[in-house]
């Protein structure tokens, strides 16, 4: 009877935690709906900013002056490397990958800087923040609110942060590294360098390029452009991550709810089987205890 209860409890608690699983699973699909259309809406307008920045990029080449977002000839070799995870776990390897990344790139891309002690991250996530302590990194700033109302607004502020941190020379290489959204069940880890700005250039041989008249003047344009395209390349980067985060947690809720059920199913199995064997062993003592008697 001790098995029976043992069997009993534990198949109350998998049905509960199913519940949890299945309603976090829900609550998941209803974000990731939201978080889904708000990328699938930015991702044109981003190219279409990066198209136009391509096509204006020969005019800070052609210009005789400098173009401050580029790579610097003197450098001091400090690197900022952003890493972008979510606040909360239940989602799989979401973050666990993210970590991996950022270590990888740490040792086989900057060991130089890591040894001097010239890489430093910005963490926006409470998960890679308290993982990047655990591992000793030195971490310049830590900016897990963003994730609680994300905006236009607040990633702009953070992507002025970095900008003015790299004008102001206190780091060469800044490095974003995040989850870059698929679709539900799959997350493609990114790591895309924010600044220096490399644009590429626009292929000579396109005859479908127009010959516009530009007002003012391309360069005050393209300096216009390029920070404007680096704050929605660091808003794309956040709701790319915020998107996977929901698919990777309603995947991984999912695949617990299905477990769930099969544990339900094995144990209820299992009790059937215990709990026919008790009433078995009653029958025999009940028909032993007969036998004696009319013996």
């Amino acid at each position: 009877m001790a098995n029976l209860k043992a069997i009993r409890v534990r198949l109350s608690s998998v049905k509960s935690t199913r519940q949890i699983t299945s309603a976090m699973k829900m609550v998941a699909a209803s974000k990731l709906r939201r978080s889904q259309d708000a990328i699938v809406q930015l991702r044109p307008f981003a190219a279409k900013l990066e198209e136009i920045l391509t096509g204006l990029n020969n005019a800070l080449r052609d210009a005789e002056t400098e173009n401050i977002y580029a790579a610097r000839k003197q450098t001091s070799g400090k690197v900022l490397i952003v890493v972008v995870t979510s606040n909360k776990g239940l989602c799989g390897a979401f973050n666990a990958n993210v970590i991996r990344e950022a270590r990888r790139i740490m040792a086989e891309k900057y060991p130089e800087q890591a040894k001097r002690g010239d890489l430093w991250f910005i963490t926006v996530g409470k998960k890679g923040n308290d993982l990047l302590k655990r591992l000793k990194c030195n971490i310049l700033e830590e900016h897990s609110d963003l994730w609680s109302d994300l905006t236009y607004e607040k990633t702009a502020i953070m992507a002025d942060r970095l900008i003015t941190l790299y004008l102001s020379k206190e780091y060469d290489t800044i490095e974003i590294v995040y989850n870059q959204f698929k679709n539900a069940a799959v997350q493609k880890l990114t790591a895309e360098q924010f600044l220096p700005v490399t644009v590429a250039e626009k292929d000579t041989d396109d005859n479908g390029s127009a010959d516009y008249i530009y007002e003012p003047d391309q360069v005050s344009i393209v300096r216009e452009l390029i920070p404007k395209s680096l704050r929605i390349q660091f808003y794309k980067a956040l709701l790319d991550s915020f998107a996977a985060e929901h698919g990777a947690r309603m995947t991984a809720m999912h695949q617990a709810t299905d477990n769930a059920t099969e544990l339900i199913r094995d144990l209820t199995l299992q009790y059937n089987k215990a709990r026919q064997a008790a009433i078995t062993n009653q029958l025999l003592e009940v028909v032993s205890g007969a036998e004696a008697l009319n013996g």
